[in-house]
């Protein structure tokens, strides 16, 4: 019989990213990736270089499945060669949703990294991560990590120094073989993320040696637990470095299967309605917010979340403990001038602000604006204008947005940062929860800007924007819970199916159409209106939120 095997984590780090990417994308609660939507001769091909060797596992949510991986370790003359692939599909929003990552690392004898290569194509052309890694030229010196990245069609490279040769999640279960599984020690590694570029402390724990089921068989394996980036996963690694079952967060799990049967997709409505709960945070409320744009103050209580103050603070948010507070942007006053902006007009691997046709695309966008605010409202209006609203699971260049003009928040986001910073007006991510009203109301994951407007004499103010929803400044129902890349919003990750949230107070706008009073919000997101597309660009929408 088919036995449930563990999500590899090459596969499973990247994915988690993926479900962040795919959750701020559209809004509702996503997953991995790993693809599909090949046509079966291109698919062929894609995967030819995988001989009798490879492993072949179903990936399943919760359950049901939603795509494949395939891996395979090769010898070479000096170490070894480590692939895996992986294809996901599923349906967001009534569309079909794709992506596909490839992973390959050269390894020494002791799998040690030497060098690796990355993609992510969500369909309309991949990010591809190239690394190459120097050992110290001699002892206690340290690494260079020298990086290419590819989007749009243009490549920018770069080199980091480390302390050590990072690992990455590839090898690891490798280099956890080679003499490391000793119950009760512990092991602490750099884990390099190929998705994010980054790299973070992974924390390894070795338990008792028992038996587990693999297939149907009985095999000896070393109980292992895993944090990282505040998400602890179980896994039980045999002798040999073969990761034989795996607990992954999130509902994650693979099933070893027949190359046939594991590239066999399809994406039950179970999926869909089980997404579209784990996007939603329904807070305890007295009724509903009828129209976000007439919220003038919002007070709320979080539990089950552990963010730093300086994020959950700022732009029309203060935050004191658990209990944030928000105000209608269109109220902020400025104040003395922010010293640190100058960071936020700097060029990033995906926000390529300083590319020719990003700066080209800007200035055509504000032309014959002049005046910070104005200028940032006009390019609020541009971006929205400019994309085709559609869900994708990518990993967002800005120049690859431009390039294909098709996203959902997050990709409306990278390009309006980039194009902000590219005519001098500094602007930062910011990723957390907006309000979509329903028949009971709830908050999904999204992201969007926030961008500082410079009024003179020494004076500005940090404003939240929303060129996804075409709305300036954003509304107070935008409740921030990280600034920055991938990197920064994995602090999110944690939260997932975590979060609660109570509603104590809210003010309205004089005139406004008055809060419904009556029973306390039960947790069924899933009664919401339907999410469907708005004409004005919101991920999600019901038909009053427009």
């Amino acid at each position: 019989m088919n036995v449930l095997q563990p999500l590899p984590r090459a596969f499973s780090r990247p994915a988690a990213f993926l479900v962040l990417i795919a959750w701020l994308a559209t809004m509702a609660a996503l997953v991995n990736r790993s693809y599909l939507q090949a046509s079966p001769a291109n698919l062929a091909t894609d995967l030819a270089r995988y001989g009798s060797t490879a492993v072949w596992r179903g990936v399943y949510y919760r359950g049901e499945k939603i795509g494949f991986t395939v891996s395979q370790t090769t010898r070479t003359e000096d170490g070894f060669e480590l692939q895996e692939d992986g294809r996901l599909q599923m349906l967001l929003l009534g569309q079909d949703t794709a992506a596909t990552i490839r992973t390959s690392a050269r390894v020494d004898t002791a799998f040690t990294l030497r060098s690796f290569d990355f993609s992510l194509d969500p369909g309309t052309g991949p990010v591809i991560v190239k690394g190459t890694l120097d050992a110290p030229p001699q002892a206690g010196g340290t690494y260079r990590l020298h990086l290419a990245i590819t989007s749009g069609g243009a490549t920018r490279t770069e080199t980091r120094e480390l302390p050590e040769a990072p690992v990455l999640s590839l090898n690891l279960s490798r280099m956890l073989a080679s003499g490391r599984l000793v119950p009760g020690s512990s092991h602490h590694w750099n884990v390099l993320d190929p998705a994010t570029l980054q790299t973070a402390a992974m924390t390894l724990h070795v338990g008792d040696r028992s038996v587990v089921r693999s297939n149907e068989t009985l095999v000896p394996a070393f109980r292992v637990e895993m944090e990282f980036r505040g998400l602890t996963t179980t896994s039980w690694v045999t002798d040999t470095g073969e990761v034989v079952r795996e607990e992954s967060p999130l509902g994650l799990m693979t099933v070893r299967e027949s190359p046939e049967r594991a590239r066999g997709l399809a994406v039950p409505g179970g999926v869909q309605a089980d997404l579209l709960k784990a996007a939603a945070v329904v807070p305890t409320m007295k009724g509903r917010i009828d129209e976000p744009r007439d919220v003038r103050r919002l007070k709320l209580r979080l539990e089950g979340v552990d963010l730093p103050r300086e994020e959950l603070n700022g732009a029309g948010q203060t935050a004191d403990a658990n209990v944030i507070e928000i105000v209608d942007a269109r109220s902020l006053q400025a104040g003395p001038r922010d010293a640190s902006v100058e960071r936020d007009l700097i060029a990033e691997p995906l926000i390529e602000s300083d590319a020719p046709e990003i700066r080209a695309e800007a200035e055509k966008a504000v032309a014959g604006i002049d005046g910070a605010r104005a200028r940032a409202e006009k390019l609020t209006r541009y971006v929205n204008a400019l994309l085709d609203k559609k869900p994708t699971v990518s990993l967002p260049s800005a120049r690859e947005v431009l390039r294909t003009k098709v996203g959902d928040c997050n990709e409306h986001t990278a390009l309006y940062v980039a194009m902000a910073r590219s005519i001098g007006i500094p602007s930062r991510i910011a990723v957390g929860l907006v309000y979509v009203r329903g028949v009971t109301g709830a908050f999904y994951y999204h992201a969007w800007p926030e961008v500082y407007i410079d009024e003179g004499s020494g004076r500005g103010l940090w404003l939240p924007v929303d060129p996804t929803l075409n709305e300036f400044p954003a509304d107070a129902t935008h409740l921030r819970l990280a600034r920055g890349g991938l990197d920064k919003q994995a602090a999110i990750l944690p939260l997932i199916g975590r979060l609660k949230m109570t509603v104590l107070d809210m003010k309205l706008a004089e005139n406004s159409t008055p809060i419904l009073v009556g029973r306390p919000s039960d947790l069924s997101p899933i009664s919401l209106d339907a999410p469907q597309r708005s004409t004005g660009g919101c991920c999600w929408w019901s038909p009053s939120r427009r």
